[in-house]
């Protein structure tokens, strides 16, 4: 082995060594166990939420194929409508041309010309970060197959009635000029103002005021609403006002959504242009009055002189007009939750339009009741009532997108308007009778995006066809998504799922939390705070990380502030990290937290662990190449069984944390084993049998076939969050201990009952190490030499205690250090010594010419006013009430002999400090 681990050198040669090998193919042995991977945008990056995403889902794949199962995880990505001509449009803008210059056609094949060239950034990229998806079933979401699929659902729902077309008031955005479901609304609140403006009574009696965020909408007022209830206006219900500066009338209405305490306590109603007067609009019967165009211009239906003005503009005029006729009360200061579109950040307008909608709640209540009864299960629990509180106040969701990018809609429009929805044109006409020579129409408009994500588990598998693939992954295992899709994909996969296959999608929805900052900001392109996981990988150098953060910002004036975070976060840009440390960060943070903190000292702390790996697996290698390893007539020591022990522990809790969707659990099992357990001390322990003459050649073999062993399981327990360190290893101690196979993904995942336990030894172990831990301490505090030999006396020594010490004498000199040592024989007066406690035992190092006694008081003192503040803070909470009765029996236990142990602790720091004060004559 190199002697340093540099995983440039090995990733790429190894992921290609998988890929061409077929490796990540199911194996058509076992039980199924699939995922489907959340399609990214085929036109953009993987950012570090893909990326911590990725990982969780490519451990539980990796774990579940080497446990015998047969794993699909299925890759694709997703045309993402907006997004995708948002960003073809820029590219035609830039270089003077536009989409409509262009026709539908053209542009449409500019943007699969650009998706060609520019999609497969996503594919290399997981690649790079070890992905073990199936690339043979790589889809895309407008792949014949999965169009047809599409094309397929909208028939059927429109021939169920479960599609409609109908004027209905959307999300309008005016800069992308398409419908945006709500789910695309990006509400936020925003400074503005509060008009009150005055509506005369048309009988000349005096006027009524009406407070208005938006003046400009004014021209579309049906009526102006009071409450029913309020005295104050009672009278005037029924009543009409002239609406300013259109002379038209309209009537006073009551209605109970009105708030009296808001404003004046009277509303202007403008059904076309506000969804909560909509709804007062269709209770009264009121006039839908559309007085916008699709560009937030005022259209011809108000007075010339405001017809053509932009909204901002036609507001500024409607106030200078209505305070020249004396018609504004006042204007207040107000703070309002303005809706802008997710993409475009335009401030929406709604919009009443012709679109194509799904009645919803039809599907919305299998759809709960699959969660109800269990047949689908949230991890963690707490976002089911979420999943139940969205579901239960669901409304229809508007499909259509006017745009030319995406699953056009499968419906065609003769000369009189009328449509015909079929799988295709000829099937329109052969299905209701229209002759050849009456033209046909396709309608314009395209399916949201996300309704042909919501088929994705089942049209990647091929359906409507009944593959054998259909039958055999679907339903899918688990998603893994972040609680802010939850809406948008997991609740209309369930819907559709359930409709379509009659089962659910998948039988658990892990969701896990999003990924921030190191301050617990968003990572936005805005705040410069966005890390590539890739420049985690790779390195990046300071002038290209400011270069890549700052270059095509949305608010150049940033840049200055952008550039200055970065150089105190990265003054010398970020360094070559490696894929494993990337995921292993990953996986500690895979907590059940909303908000998941990244911090670069967490990677470097996992490179690190990679580098003890190497060169704990470079000191196995050394000493068992060339070394007979035949278990025959091998003894095993006490060491041995113990660290066979500790692995079968770290197993159970290995299993648990997957069992569970604690990965962090998974990935703290295996960092406490490897680093603490196995590096630390299991490797130190060896070497008393390995170094030492008086060891016999059985010995040594026992030692060196458990060195090989534990390392070599230890690679396959760790290859699912670790793929490549684990691999390269593996590959060279696999077959010293006689595991075949030509990738450690395709052996088994070690389980508990896997690895001998012994009880005994751990116990005795146990021991072992708090002695070297107890003389170690003593060192490190007293400032001693690690290479000076430390006499030990032992006082109060049980015949066990003296046992154990004769027994494992060569681990305590070569690991603590010791020279000589005996009990004190009863009666003999302890010289003055360095206390350190075993149990009841004492472990005394005389300090005559060898340390200070006067730090020595200060060491005892130290100590033992910590155990006296451990030990009052646990008889307060043992005195606690509440915790007595509630907590669990076995935890009051635990307490209440920790007490015990504390008790004795400080009486024998006590008499221990007492002893030296008398000795020096300090009383």
């Amino acid at each position: 082995m190199d002697k340093a681990f540099s995983p440039a050198d090995i990733e790429s040669r190894l992921y290609a060594q998988w890929e061409s090998s077929g490796c990540f193919a199911p194996s058509g042995a076992g039980p199924a166990y699939s995922i489907v991977i959340p399609p990214p945008n085929v036109t953009g990056t993987l950012h570090m939420g893909h990326a911590f995403q990725d990982t969780i889902m490519d451990a539980l794949i990796r774990y579940h194929r080497m446990s015998g199962f047969d794993t699909l995880w299925q890759p694709g990505t997703d045309h993402a409508g907006i997004a995708t001509q948002m960003v073809v449009e820029r590219q035609l803008n830039a270089a003077g041309s536009s989409r409509l210059e262009l026709g539908r056609e053209e542009f449409v094949r500019r943007v699969w010309a650009w998706k060609e060239q520019s999609g497969g950034t996503i594919a290399r990229q997981l690649r790079r970060l070890g992905a073990s998806v199936d690339w043979t079933r790589d889809r895309f979401t407008m792949d014949a197959g999965l169009s047809e699929a599409v094309t397929e659902v909208f028939v059927r729902l429109h021939d169920e009635g479960l599609i409609y077309r109908g004027k209905r008031l959307v999300n309008w955005d005016p800069v992308l000029k398409t419908a945006l479901s709500d789910l695309e609304v990006a509400a936020q609140e925003e400074s503005g103002s509060l008009w009150h403006l005055r509506y005369p009574l048309a009988d000349g009696s005096g006027h009524l005021v009406v407070a208005t965020t938006r003046p400009e909408t004014l021209f579309g007022d049906a009526a102006v609403a009071v409450h029913p209830d309020d005295e104050r206006y009672r009278h005037l219900v029924g009543r009409e006002l002239v609406l300013p500066l259109a002379e038209r009338r309209i009537p006073v209405i009551a209605d109970t959504y009105v708030d009296p305490a808001f404003g004046s306590g009277c509303v202007k109603i403008t059904p076309a242009h506000d969804f909560n007067d909509y709804e007062v609009g269709q209770r009264h019967g009121l006039a839908l009055l559309n007085v916008m165009t699709p560009d937030a211009a005022l259209n011809d239906a108000v007075p010339a002189p405001y017809r053509g003005l932009d909204r901002a503009v036609a507001r500024q005029r409607v106030i200078e007009d209505l305070t020249a006729r004396g018609l504004l009360e006042r204007v207040d200061a107000h703070k309002s939750m303005v809706p802008r579109g997710d993409r475009s950040n335009a401030v929406l307008e709604p919009l009443l339009t012709d679109q194509w909608f799904v009645r919803i709640q039809p599907l919305a209540t299998p759809a709960i009741r699959a969660v109800e009864d269990g047949r689908i299960r949230f991890v963690p629990d707490q976002w089911t009532a979420v999943y139940y509180e969205w579901m239960r106040n669901i409304k229809d969701w508007c499909i259509s997108r006017q745009l030319w990018w995406g699953h056009r809609i499968p419906a065609w429009y003769d000369p009189q308007g009328r449509y015909y929805v079929a799988r295709s044109e000829s099937e329109a006409r052969a299905l209701h009778g229209i002759d050849p020579a009456v033209p046909l129409r396709q309608d314009e408009d395209v399916l949201d995006t996300w309704f042909s994500s919501a088929l994705w588990p089942f049209s990647t598998q091929g359906w409507p066809q009944a593959t054998p693939a259909l039958a055999k992954y679907y339903p899918t295992s688990v998603l893994v998504t972040g609680f802010d899709i939850i809406f948008f994909w997991v609740a209309r996969m369930i819907m559709m799922g359930l409709k379509f296959t009659g089962e659910v999608p998948f039988r658990e929805v892990y969701v896990h939390g999003l990924i921030r900052d190191h301050d617990g900001q968003k990572m936005s392109k805005s705040k410069g705070n966005v890390i590539d996981p890739l420049d985690v990988v790779d390195g990046i150098g300071l002038a290209d990380l400011l270069a890549k953060r700052t270059t095509g910002l949305m608010q150049p004036q940033m840049k200055p502030v952008i550039e200055k975070a970065t150089r105190k976060q990265f003054p010398q840009g970020i360094a070559a990290y490696g894929t494993d440390a990337l995921r292993l960060c990953f996986a500690s943070l895979a907590t059940q937290s909303r908000d998941l903190r990244f911090d670069m000292s967490r990677v470097e702390n996992y490179r690190n662990f990679c580098n003890k790996l190497w060169n704990a697996a470079r000191y196995v290698l050394m000493n068992v190449e060339g070394q007979p390893l035949t278990a025959e007539g091998a003894e095993r020591s006490l060491a041995d069984r113990w660290i066979e022990t500790r692995l079968a522990r770290a197993l159970q809790k290995i299993a648990q944390g997957f069992a569970d969707y604690r990965i962090d659990a998974v990935c703290a099992a295996l960092y406490e084993f490897t680093w603490h357990e196995f590096c630390d001390w299991y490797l130190e322990l060896s070497k008393a049998v390995l170094q030492s003459e008086e060891a016999t050649e059985a010995q040594k073999r026992g030692t060196r076939l458990t060195l090989l062993r534990v390392l070599e399981t230890l690679l396959r327990a760790l290859h699912p969050l670790a793929p490549f360190i684990s691999e390269e290893i593996w590959l060279r101690a696999a077959p010293l201990a006689g595991a075949g196979g030509s990738t450690v993904m395709h052996a088994p995942y070690p389980t508990p009952a896997s690895v001998p336990v012994d009880a005994v030894a751990e116990a005795e172990m146990t021991w072992v190490m708090n002695f070297i831990l107890g003389v170690r301490q003593i060192r490190g505090e007293m400032d001693i030499a690690p290479s000076r030999k430390l006499d030990v006396l032992l006082q109060n020594a049980a015949s066990e205690d003296l046992d154990r010490f004769a027994r494992h004498r060569a681990y305590l000199v070569r690991l603590a250090g010791i020279g000589e040592a005996r009990p004190l024989t009863p009666g003999e007066p302890a010289p003055i010594s360095a206390v350190a406690l075993l149990g009841a035992m004492e472990i005394l190092v005389p300090m005559a010419g060898l340390i200070d006694p006067a730090a020595e008081i200060e060491r005892l003192e130290r100590r033992q006013r910590k155990a006296q503040g451990d030990l009052e803070k646990l008889e307060a909470k043992l005195g606690n009430a509440d915790f007595a009765r509630n907590a669990p029996a076995d935890v009051v236990a635990k307490d209440r002999h920790r007490v015990a142990e504390l008790t004795l602790e400080i009486g024998q720091l006590t008499a221990q400090s007492a002893r030296v004060r008398a000795m020096l004559g300090g009383g």
